[in-house]
């Protein structure tokens, strides 16, 4: 199969130019071009609601797909609040919004519903979005179209040097973007972000087409349109780096209280929990059980920069660990819905195991014949419910039900189930 990079020398979008042309492209030999400035410049970014309501209009009248992206500032606020929109469409040129200035965006979500909106990794940018009232009926994402057409890198920067032969300027991608104002180099490369992704998105579409692919694309793309808001996870200080270290209740129950205490201030304060206390610190203290404030304050992440009140409130998050009952502690480890670990397979169930491997191995092979990464073929999770409890009878028919139940599109219930009939079968004879 051709390599989805050879498209670049076919593609029209590949100039000398600053924008793309009209005409025929150049060959894809040549040195990519840095894209150094919007086609229009730089637009004002709309902070009030007059200039949001002009901005609607023009983009409810513009034509074709409208590009979408969100800056957000992780790592220095709390939460995934967008705090930059920026958007692009054909007649209405580009546009750059202030959602804390403009935090209803409804009007601007329902006068492009119906539209394709284009997004690079649109499942980073669609929560956010949608807490501003931003949400898509229709969608390609640039990100999933690349991974499908088998292409090893899926950067923004990267796809759109690959395909079109620009270089995206990248150095203001992890800056703090509730910065007010923003400054000019940012609002420009925020601008450039969304510049050339419709024109991307139409190469993918030629390229996934090539391939025989554009219907799998499709099928991924209303999945995702579709999917409901995700549950709020379960206990998330699970998730603290380092909790592998870990083992006792009591210290498990150290590590939530600290984390449910850094979770308060920091969402009080606004700022991200890893600036308030780092994940490492909150381990150590579960680690150590400190008895009193000095004992804390002699632990890595407890330093002299700890004010005596801060320690004092870590300290108390500490001692209403130590107080709870036994049956207060949480337990060890979250209850696993679905199929335990594949590497305790062997010892649980080994037929189960066997299944598995050649299930694996089949889905390997396939990915490899359509140039896809495994995980976009099928999801490792589902391979693994249905080798864990296949069904009573290995067929097609029987299969193809239990991946569809798993929430498999039609394209990868077609593609998978030969393969995982094969290892059902091998596997129970």
């Amino acid at each position: 199969m051709t390599d989805a990079h050879d498209t670049a020398a076919d593609s029209s979008l590949r100039t000398t130019g600053g924008a793309p042309p009209d005409d025929g492209g150049s060959s894809a030999t040549e040195a990519p071009i840095p894209l150094l400035e919007p086609r229009e410049g730089i637009p004002p970014v709309i902070a009030d609601e007059t200039a949001l309501a002009r901005m609607i209009a023009a983009f409810e009248a513009g034509t074709g797909p409208v590009a979408v992206d969100a800056e957000r500032a992780s790592g220095y606020r709390y939460g995934q609040r967008a705090y930059l929109v920026q958007l692009r469409r054909e007649g209405a040129g580009s546009a750059l919004i202030d959602p804390v200035a403009c935090p209803d965006l409804s009007a601007l979500g329902e006068a492009l519903s119906g539209v394709e909106w284009v997004l690079h990794a649109a499942t980073q940018d669609l929560p956010c979005l949608r807490e501003i009232g931003m949400v898509p009926t229709r969608l390609f994402d640039t990100e999933l179209a690349g991974r499908l057409a088998g292409f090893p890198r899926v950067g923004l920067g990267a796809m759109v040097e690959g395909v079109l032969g620009f270089v995206l300027e990248k150095g203001h991608s992890a800056v703090d973007w509730s910065t007010r104002p923003l400054p000019e180099p940012w609002l420009r490369y925020a601008a450039l972000d969304v510049e050339l992704l419709v024109d991307l998105r139409g190469a993918l579409e030629k390229e996934l087409d090539r391939q025989g692919k554009l219907e799998w694309a499709r099928q991924e793309f209303d999945a995702i349109a579709s999917a409901p808001p995700p549950e709020p996870r379960k206990d998330p200080w699970r998730r603290t780096s380092g909790m592998h270290k870990v083992r006792r209740r009591r210290q498990l129950a150290v590590v939530r209280e600290l984390w449910q205490t850094r979770d308060r201030i920091a969402q009080r304060r606004d700022v991200s929990p890893g600036k308030v206390l780092g994940d490492a610190a909150i381990v150590e203290a579960a680690l150590a059980l400190p008895a009193n404030v000095h004992a804390l304050a002699a632990l890595n992440g407890f330093g002299h920069r700890t004010g005596k009140r801060q320690l004092e409130q870590w300290q108390a998050a500490v001692d209403r660990a130590k107080a709870l009952t036994e049956a207060q502690l949480p337990q060890p480890g979250q209850p696993v819905a679905g199929p335990p670990p594949p590497r305790a397979w062997a010892d649980k169930d080994p037929v189960a195991a066997a299944r598995l491997s050649a299930a694996r191995a089949g889905v390997s092979a396939l990915a490899e014949q359509i140039n896809m990464p495994q995980e976009n073929l099928i999801t490792p999770d589902t391979v693994r419910r249905v080798c864990w409890e296949p069904p009573n009878v290995a067929d097609a028919e029987s299969v193809e039900a239990a991946l569809a139940g798993y929430g498999a599109r039609p394209w990868q219930v077609e593609l998978v189930t030969p393969v995982l009939v094969e290892a059902l079968s091998a596997k129970e004879a």
